[in-house]
């Protein structure tokens, strides 16, 4: 069974060697602690500015690091292509979308240095943006889309042929995104119309916050990807903000300038009303709101707090759906952000703290 691990875009760092000491700094100890016996596949998360800089001495040298401080790299977070701490993100956080070339050309880029930090004959994965903000991306712009996405399973078939590594595309969906839900991945899944042997180069990264916010049943969203075919190349462990009844107001403390949280509201007869960050949510001021979820990355650990629950339930029932040997990476990259209170202890111990929940849950 693959060891949970942990998503490295906890730690703030920009530039290759700002990455490798956030990992070097707190990886090695949640590995002596989870993971003592074999070496750690540590879910690692590269900039585009880093991935420019790994230059093919740099990258030998990591890969000497990471065997010293038993470490592994199995997958990548090719998501936040730009700085993604301690700077209002927002929508930027979908920058470059899959619009632009250079989306393209960072995850080969992140694709070619994956397979060389790969065991002979393993499989890894580089997630992505689900294709980019809705807001401002019409229908018009997808046939230019799909065909980058194309060219990219293409030579990520190549890379295959070239060095016994296997890497996949693993598309994340996202509230507020072209593809928010699981019914949107599948149709997604067969508008990119690839020859059969790129598409096995494609898979989904299955964002569990994400999906509990859409209010989603996990057993149901992953017999419909299972239906269509479609695989989870990894799974991103992480929990929203869940709040019955319509008072929003009580969520008014997680406002902060970073990040887009998301909310969405379940009306009293289940439709759902989507807002693209917790401010419009709280000045919409909806009646009939049977209950709000709200994307804000919550350790895991956590069933509740004095204003409102999570969605842990969904972890609960997703996490033992999941074959033993699909990455699992806790991702609380909230971290710097989250309410003081919930940081006590350190990073370091919390991500130590999730990971054992994850694995009791998983086993449960």
């Amino acid at each position: 069974m693959e060891p949970v691990t942990y998503c490295t875009n906890i730690h703030p760092g920009e530039s290759f060697g700002e990455i490798c000491q956030g990992l070097w700094d707190h990886a090695p100890a949640v590995a002596a602690a989870v993971c003592p016996d074999r070496p750690f596949p540590v879910g690692l998360r590269l900039s585009g500015r880093a991935s420019l800089e790994c230059d093919a001495e740099a990258a030998r040298a990591f890969a000497g690091e990471l065997a010293a401080r038993n470490l592994a790299v199995r997958t990548i977070n090719g998501f936040p292509y730009g700085r993604f701490h301690d700077v209002p993100v927002k929508e930027a956080v979908y920058r470059p979308d899959w619009r632009d070339p250079e989306r393209a050309a960072y995850a080969l880029r992140l694709a070619r240095l994956l397979a060389g930090w790969l065991p002979e004959g393993a499989t890894g994965a580089i997630s992505t943006v689900p294709l980019g903000f809705r807001q401002g991306f019409p229908d018009a712009d997808l046939p230019a889309v799909y065909a980058s996405l194309r060219g990219v399973l293409a030579a990520l078939a190549a890379l295959h042929e070239e060095t016994g590594r296997r890497i996949r595309l693993a598309v994340e969906a996202e509230p507020g995104c072209r593809i928010e839900t699981t019914a949107e991945m599948a149709a997604f899944f067969e508008a990119v119309d690839a020859p059969p042997r790129h598409m096995a180069h494609l898979c989904v990264c299955y964002d569990c916050c994400h999906q509990a916010l859409q209010y989603e049943d996990p057993a149901e969203s992953l017999a419909l990807l299972a239906a269509r075919g479609i695989e989870v190349g990894q799974v991103q462990v992480s929990s929203a903000l869940h709040l019955d009844g319509g008072d929003l107001t009580q969520l008014a403390c997680f406002v902060e300038p970073v990040y887009l949280h998301q909310a969405v509201a379940r009306l009293q007869g289940g439709e759902l009303v989507r807002f693209d960050d917790l401010p419009k949510a709280l000045a919409a001021r909806l009646s009939g709101v049977e209950s709000w979820r709200v994307h804000f990355h919550m350790p895991i650990f956590i069933e509740s707090l004095p204003q409102c629950a999570t969605t842990q339930a969904f972890l609960r029932q997703a996490l033992p759906l999941f074959p033993p040997d699909t990455p699992l990476e806790v991702e609380t990259y909230t971290w710097s952000v989250l309410p003081p209170q919930l940081t006590a202890g350190g990073v370091t111990q919390s991500i130590i703290r999730e990971i054992a929940w994850a694995e009791a849950a998983r086993r449960a």
